[in-house]
């Protein structure tokens, strides 16, 4: 029985760990990438660890969520992480030159290599024959320091392409066609690999946006094959020896398999307020729209701006809506006012963005109050543009500059014959924006600059015999990170300040929910079904942990931040019995009874409800490297004993 191509991968990089699925495994890992949301508590993480030098093979921080400098916060947490990036032998992308996924793909991604990034998107690198992931800014501040990656053994689900799309579908709605099938949920514990003759027919950049919003399944990762089409890519930007040839084995054995027939497919959107409430644009109808927006690490390649160019060219946007654009990175930025196309955007009305994540994470260009917002992102999630009663939508960046003229969202099929769009033999290429970190003499005299919203990690305490407390929430299904921790401008500059950040901690579940903590002297939080969707955000763990969160009891977790909790020293556990989270409520006072010795066995806890008066049996089932750290009261309590 052969080896699909994640498995290859995996196989390569094992440390530890069978290939089980469902078995703990450790990775070696090659890459690692942290952006400037969460890059500043990882660079504390990894400083408290002690370590001299990163021993990855390369290590790149990037500037690109927080560039709006509405006061000293920010610049201080980049000049920060650019202090520590140059003398611990990281590379360091300046703000301007760009996203870090769309960066990384045409400057740095290998495939056959594995990254680890402190941001939920880092799979965009599938798009080159990566096994890329999203982790927690612990993990890959571990991994920096050279230790090994454990995740579950994901089961492989094999997508298989045939055709083509027809003009003006796009590889967004692809993606949006296989959020329709999978779920928000669906991709828990598994990796998506793309096989089949349709994949032939996408460009790297098209894989790449496939591969980016595979986060949005609750995916560990997304891959295609590394094939004739990368190294044409990597060709073009200078890199063709990065080149590996990289595909599943003619007999490897997938654990699901799902067809999608391109030619079949029509322009789709994601309806408010979850990426996988798809309709096709026709069954939507023309709905007035106030806003669209394009860019992000999903859509705003060259590729995409060439496209969007050719639309707006010798038009006018709506008077009725205001359009953004904001290229991916400077490569792109400096290629579309060569070539005209940021002219013929600038002429239609469009207002240019600096090549950064701006509004995709709440960072300005909020819409107007209960306004239809069309976005080329990878998350809708309710309040996360902004505005609390947005309805956001997101579109191919087609369907986002037609609808952006008509004023009403648009089926771009109806343009008739597209141009060829391909992509160019050589990429304009200079790295002036990305500094190479000290030679390790000169590192030593380098000094790490600290600013005074820069504050120190939060860290657990060792688990006691028995745990108590209130509820001090219950919530839903699919509750975000976006619920737990909200971003925006106005909250995005204090993520390397936690007991600032504390106050607005589930504010968009129950505003009233750090003031009730912080007077209960903590307690424990209920969730439904896949309980912290979405962003790699360890501060959605670390929180709650400020504020005396001790458990999470769900039904289920979403993968990344259920490490977080783990590393952060907070109990995720789960019902035996779905049924019972409807026996719990808010306010009840609760036990987990010899809850240490639970953990350790791996029995069933106990959740004794004093309220109630009733006992539910609970989940524990942790790795023997999870019961250590959740012993220790967190990964860095952990690491530190087991240096």
């Amino acid at each position: 029985m052969g080896y699909t191509l994640a498995q290859k991968i995996i196989k390569n990089h094992l440390v530890c760990g069978e290939m089980v699925p469902g078995k703990e495994i450790g990775l070696r890992i090659d890459q690692t990438l942290t952006q400037d949301a969460t890059g500043t508590m990882a660079y504390l993480q990894f400083e408290a660890m002690g370590i001299e030098r990163v021993k990855t093979e390369l290590s790149v921080a990037y500037i690109d969520h927080n560039t709006l400098q509405n006061g000293f916060e920010n610049a201080d947490d980049h000049r920060f992480i650019q202090s520590v990036a140059l003398k611990r032998g990281i590379r360091f992308s300046r703000p301007g030159n760009g996203i870090c996924h769309q960066v990384h793909l045409e400057r740095f991604g290998v495939p056959g290599k594995t990254l680890l990034g402190s941001d939920s998107h880092t799979p965009t690198g599938g798009g080159i024959g990566m096994l890329a992931m999203g982790a927690g800014g612990l993990d890959v501040a571990v991994a920096m320091g050279g230790g090994t990656y454990y995740i579950p053994m994901p089961t492989i689900v094999k997508i298989e392409l045939k055709g083509r799309l027809r003009p003006w579908v796009a590889a967004k709605d692809i993606i949006l066609e296989v959020l329709r099938i999978m779920t928000v949920k669906g991709g828990v514990g598994k990796i998506v690999e793309y096989c089949g003759e349709g994949v032939k027919s996408l460009s790297v950049p098209e894989r790449a946006t496939i591969t980016n919003m595979g986060a949005e399944l609750g995916a560990t990762t997304s891959i295609f094959p590394s094939d004739e089409i990368t190294r044409a890519f990597l060709k073009a930007q200078g890199r063709e020896d990065d080149f590996t040839p990289l595909s599943a084995d003619e007999d490897a054995v997938y654990d699901e398999e799902i067809t999608i027939d391109l030619s079949t497919l029509k322009p789709n959107a994601a309806m408010p307020h979850m990426p996988d409430k798809v309709k096709t644009v026709e069954e939507i109808g023309p709905i007035k729209i106030d806003q669209v927006c394009i860019g992000s690490c999903t859509n705003s390649s060259l590729y995409d701006m060439m496209k969007v160019a050719a639309i707006l060219r010798g038009k006018t946007v709506a008077p009725t809506v205001s359009l953004s654009i904001a290229p991916g990175s400077k490569q792109v930025l400096t290629m579309l006012a060569e070539n005209g196309a940021l002219a013929d955007m600038i002429a239609a009305g469009a207002r240019i963005l600096e090549s950064a994540c701006g509004p995709c994470i709440g960072m300005g260009q909020s819409p107007n109050s209960g306004g239809v917002s069309l976005r080329t992102f990878n998350r809708n999630f309710e309040g996360r543009s902004g505005t609390a009663d947005a309805g956001i939508y997101l579109v191919s960046p087609e369907t986002a500059a037609l609808s952006a003229v008509t004023g009403v969202l648009t089926d771009p099929t109806t343009l008739g014959d597209m141009p060829d769009f391909a992509l160019p033999e050589r990429f304009l290429i200079n790295d002036n924006m990305v500094l190479l970190p000290d030679a390790p003499a000169d590192a030593a005299k380098r000094e790490i600059l600290y600013g005074p919203n820069i504050k120190a990690v939060p860290t657990g305490k060792p688990l006691e015999d028995t745990v108590s407390g209130e509820v001090l929430l219950k919530v839903g299904d699919n509750i975000t990170t976006d619920h737990i921790m909200p971003a925006g401008a106005k909250i995005l500059p204090y993520r390397s300040n936690v007991p600032y950040l504390s106050q607005f901690c589930f504010g968009v579940c129950d505003k009233t929910f750090p003031e009730r903590a912080k007077k209960a002297g903590g307690g424990m939080v209920v969730g439904g079904a896949n309980y912290g969707q979405g962003s790699s955000r360890e501060h959605a763990a670390l929180v709650p942990l400020y504020l005396g969160v001790k458990a999470v009891i769900a039904v289920s977790f979403a993968r990344m931040h259920k490490a977080n909790l783990i590393n952060s020293g907070i109990l995720p556990l789960t019902f035996k019995d779905p049924a019972d989270y409807d026996l719990i409520a808010q306010g009840d006072e609760i036990e987990l009874k010899d809850i240490k010795n639970a953990v350790i066995s791996g029995a069933d806890a106990i959740l004794v409800d004093k309220t109630a008066g009733r006992e539910i049996p609970l989940k524990t089932g942790f790795s023997e490297r999870e019961i250590g750290i959740l012993l220790a009261g967190g990964k860095l309590n952990y690491t530190a004993q087991n240096r």
